[in-house]
């Protein structure tokens, strides 16, 4: 699967079935070339669209199923968060 494949999919959490965006980002272990995380951006400040206070780095342990339109991911949205800036 291609990185850009993989950004068009959306994230849905199974613990609430509650949409989190589509992926961003990857973050990668730099010994040894494995995903260590999903990075999909928080909500936008101002009417859902300008600026964005957190984003969620979801670890690759957490995907449950990665499906033809969707990524399935089991987490707690409140540790997936880190702050920005």
């Amino acid at each position: 699967m291609r990185f850009c494949e993989l950004q068009r999919k959306e994230v849905i959490n199974v613990t609430d079935c509650k949409c989190l965006g589509n992926v961003k980002d990857l973050e990668f272990d730099e010994k040894d070339g494995c995903i260590r995380a999903l990075i999909v951006p928080g909500p936008g400040k101002f009417l859902g669209c300008v600026g964005r206070e957190f984003e969620l780095f979801i670890p690759w342990c957490k995907i449950v199923r990665i499906g033809p339109d969707i990524i399935l991911v089991d987490i707690d949205e409140k540790e997936a968060k880190h702050k920005l800036g």
